[in-house]
């Protein structure tokens, strides 16, 4: 009977250390787990500090490019003179003068880079085939100043004039340089060209040089709205 009592006892025993294994066995092993899931946690935190730039590398072709608004060297620039209809000068003479964008000046998307009333500085200069403009700066609503590569065509129209003759009909309306001013004087005997106009051109010395022995003069007349239109000699963007 001692022996029954004692084998129920151990088996009991025995079961009793089985299930206690058994609830034991997942806590032994919860360190693991939890080592993993911390090493997991910690690799997620490690990605989430990386900077967006690291993150994700966008090819230069695929960024989206600035746009610059401006206008391609080539385009074509309407001008006008508001102070005269005409400038007459001599054959080589410079004056300088400020012309006046005559319409709204867009780029391809549609936008307004130069607009209409702008104005262009620059000088009208002999060149080898007659007299060219030359602009040299942009003002912008007469404050914003830009330099400005920009030229007219070649001028190569002139008036002829004779000892004498009447120059009534070539000065109407003009604006006359100081040079060309003194030469159709000297020419015409009209003493009040040279009176108006010999201050804002050459010297008196140089002009009656000039003037000396002529029986005819030849003079560049210059109609701005026709003759003057302007083209980019190179790129031009509003920065």
């Amino acid at each position: 009977m001692f022996n029954s009592k004692k084998s129920r006892f151990g088996t009991s025993l025995l079961l009793a250390l089985g299930m206690t294994l058994a609830t034991a066995t997942p806590l032994i092993s919860n360190p693991a787990m939890a080592q993993f899931y911390r090493r997991r946690t910690f690799l997620g935190n490690q990605q989430s500090q990386i900077p967006n730039n690291q993150q994700r590398q966008i090819p230069n072709n695929q960024r989206r490019p600035f746009s610059v608004a401006g206008i391609p060297a080539g385009t074509l620039i309407p001008v006008e003179y508001e102070e005269a209809e005409k400038v007459v000068l001599s054959p080589d003479e410079s004056m300088r003068l400020r012309l006046t964008v005559a319409q709204d000046i867009r780029d391809v998307q549609g936008r307004v880079i130069i607009p209409f009333g702008s104005l262009i500085e620059g000088q009208l200069q002999p060149v080898s085939d007659g007299t060219q403009f030359f602009a040299e700066q942009l003002i912008i609503r007469g404050r914003r100043r830009f330099r400005f590569d920009a030229i007219s065509r070649v001028v190569t129209d002139t008036e002829k004039i004779t000892k004498g003759a009447d120059a009534g009909d070539i000065l109407k309306g003009a604006a006359v340089g100081g040079a060309a001013a003194t030469l159709l004087s000297g020419i015409t005997g009209d003493k009040v060209i040279a009176t108006e106009r010999v201050l804002a051109g050459a010297g008196l010395g140089a002009l009656a040089g000039v003037l000396l022995g002529r029986e005819k003069a030849e003079v560049v007349v210059i109609y701005p709205e026709e003759d003057l239109d302007l083209r980019l000699r190179s790129d031009f963007a509003l920065r």
